[in-house]
């Protein structure tokens, strides 16, 4: 045996691979249409049709675009449904460039107070390695959209309509990366040559302007009252003048997001069930309130949500889009593709054991808007509402397997009410924090 991979090791694995014919023929389709199209599971396409049993209505399918706003856009659609509804409008859309300038600048504020918090950590720390990746990155989490409505509410789309820049957001997030880690730079040598508390702050209040400025070049600049005009489905014309972004939410929403709570389902032995949990240097506003998640076993999940849409409300929920997703058909199911077959392989993760060795992690927020019960009322497929324009799945629709549930589904936000007091008694229960670089700190 050796440790390298020799000339004999080459002719045996050659040998072995000729000696199957099956090999070719996947050679062959796979070289021609590509591996996933090469093993789709068209049984799976056929056993999950767009129909729902508990199924809630909406206005237009959104697009985030080129940009990394799922986890806004999928709550300005759980904002703007309930709008829609208590204002029985037909259609409505709420202003996701307006949340992301402020994301921005809290997230500038935060990365730069995070770096003033860590001034003893030495260069090529695992710490400060991990602030200064993504220091300023489009993701996010429900805390964070809640932390940013309680201070500065929401406007309708029209008010802070989308730009060049918002769309597709790369450009700019580099530039700002790279501005933020110089001015990380200036901050510890300040520290080390010094400058008290006071002084640092006061220069970070300097910087913090000059991200503002590059954010009103790029995006706008939020408006500071708005008008609110519409007309409902009756036709009726409703309009209140000079309203500030946060009157606006309060009276037309009228949904305080701190009733509601994140469910996660990671089973992993380090994370015991019922059990509260949070993640360390994970936020946006500073002075928001901290990420917070109850871990609970998966089909405590399903039953919040179904609980919440039997009561016509949608819910926000994170998990990992690309893990065997068909982006044309819209389809979300373990299912999708026969790799194992086609490649001859084993695939035979658990879903811990993913999450522990880096395989898969939330990377993407959408909507729940409806499920499909059994006779039983046990779910069999949930009506997904994605943020990526009308043309993937079903005019913008997807549709999730409830065993693509079990396995790739990490949070849901329901509202409190829809606990258990077993669950709601875990809320007040003792915050175990999770490092910074911890699979369930990771952003939709």
């Amino acid at each position: 045996m050796s440790k390298n991979i020799t000339p004999e090791l080459l002719q045996t694995y050659s040998g072995a691979f000729h000696a199957d014919r099956s090999n070719q023929v996947a050679c062959d389709a796979v070289m021609t249409n590509g591996l996933n199209k090469s093993c789709l599971n068209h049984e799976a396409r056929r056993r999950n049709i767009h129909t729902f049993s508990v199924s809630l209505k909406q206005g237009s399918i959104t697009n985030q675009k080129q940009s990394g706003r799922c986890w806004l856009f999928a709550a300005m659609n759980v904002i703007r449904s309930r709008i829609i509804r208590k204002w029985n409008l037909e259609d409505f859309e709420l202003s996701q460039n307006y949340m992301l300038f402020w994301d921005k600048l809290e997230k500038s504020n935060y990365f730069l107070e995070n770096i003033l918090d860590t001034l003893d950590e030495p260069v090529g720390s695992r710490l400060l390695d991990f602030l200064l990746h993504d220091p300023v990155g489009d993701g996010g989490q429900w805390d964070m959209v809640a932390s940013l409505t309680a201070k500065y509410g929401v406007v309708p789309k029209y008010a802070m309509p989308e730009s060049a820049v918002s769309s597709s957001t790369r450009e700019m997030g580099r530039v700002m990366t790279e501005l933020l880690r110089g001015d990380a730079v200036i901050l510890r040598r300040m520290a080390s040559e010094g400058a008290g508390r006071e002084a640092l702050t006061a220069e970070k209040e300097k910087m913090l302007g000059e991200i503002y400025r590059i954010l009103v070049i790029c995006l706008g600049e939020p408006p500071k009252t708005i008008d609110f005009e519409v007309r409902d489905k009756e036709d009726h014309f409703i309009r209140e003048s000079s309203l500030t972004p946060k009157q606006f939410y309060e009276k037309y929403a009228d949904m305080d997001l701190n009733d509601y709570i994140s469910l996660i389902n990671a089973p992993t032995s380090d994370k015991p069930f019922y059990r509260r949990y949070t993640v360390k240097m994970l936020g946006n506003v500073k002075e928001g309130s901290p990420v917070c998640y109850i871990n609970l076993p998966v089909d405590e999940l399903k039953a919040a949500a179904i609980a919440q849409m039997k009561d016509g409300e949608p819910v926000w929920f994170g998990c990992d889009v690309g893990a065997y997703s068909e982006r044309e058909t819209g389809l979300l199911d373990p299912d999708n593709y026969d790799f194992e077959n086609t490649l001859q392989i084993r695939l035979g993760m658990s879903k811990a054991e993913r999450l522990d060795y880096g395989q898969s992690q939330m990377t993407h927020a959408m909507v729940f808007q409806g499920v499909n019960l059994d006779e039983n009322g046990a779910p069999t497929r949930w009506r997904v509402e994605n943020s990526w324009g009308d043309e993937p799945g079903q005019k913008g629709y997807y549709v999730m397997s409830d065993a693509w549930f079990d396995e790739y589904m990490y949070q849901v936000v329901v509202n409190k009410k829809y606990l258990t007091d077993a669950q709601r008694a875990v809320i007040d229960s003792e915050v175990i924090e999770l490092n910074p670089w911890d699979p369930m700190g990771s952003l939709a």
